[in-house]
């Protein structure tokens, strides 16, 4: 029943990052579900971090829907936004902080098999989940070094496919940048 769940979950996953590249508003209610059955899927697996941020994702996935819905019926195209430096050092900073503080409640309170690596990756898919919500350019440069660290993460849980499909949103992300820098581009120059 795993296999068929995590089967499931990875489809509903692929579709999301298929449609999120392209700023397609649909993206958020098949990510909702991938996450949905995730969720389950982790906690049988004792990786109680990414569980969690599967909730997150559970939640960022309707608040993803309503931002880009309300931007959708404002005008025709979603805009996408940018930030400077300083604010991503700041972000980071708060991000390793949080790592850590979730590190010392996985080691202390649970049997997680890689409790800081969880940490990490958790924290910062926080970060960048919100990020693609508000359209952030540097949402897909996150996601990046967040997939190449969930790639040895699921292999070492036996989660191939997750393995597989963080390789996938590795690629998709290049994919997003290249898109979304496109769109970003044009909305610069009708300015």
């Amino acid at each position: 029943m795993d296999g068929t769940i995590e089967i499931l979950a990875v489809g509903f996953n692929v579709g999301y990052i298929i449609l999120a590249t392209r700023g397609n508003v649909w993206c958020w209610p098949l990510g909702i579900l991938g996450s949905l059955l995730s969720i389950w899927l982790f906690i049988n697996g004792k990786i109680y971090a990414e569980a969690i941020l599967f909730v997150y994702y559970v939640i960022m996935g309707f608040y993803g829907w309503s931002q880009w819905s309300k931007q959708r019926s404002a005008d025709d195209d979603l805009k996408i936004v940018e930030w400077n430096l300083i604010k991503h050092i700041l972000l980071i900073m708060g991000g390793y902080f949080a790592t850590a503080a979730l590190y010392l409640v996985l080691k202390t309170f649970t049997d997680a098999e890689m409790p800081l690596l969880d940490s990490f990756t958790t924290v910062f898919s926080f970060i960048a989940t919100w990020l693609t919500a508000k359209r952030h350019i540097e949402n897909w440069v996150y996601w990046i070094g967040i997939n190449a660290l969930t790639v040895y993460l699921y292999s070492s849980r036996d989660f191939q496919l997750y393995a597989i499909l963080s390789v996938v949103y590795a690629v998709m992300a290049i994919y997003g940048i290249y898109n979304w820098t496109k769109t970003l581009k044009t909305q610069k120059a009708a300015q």
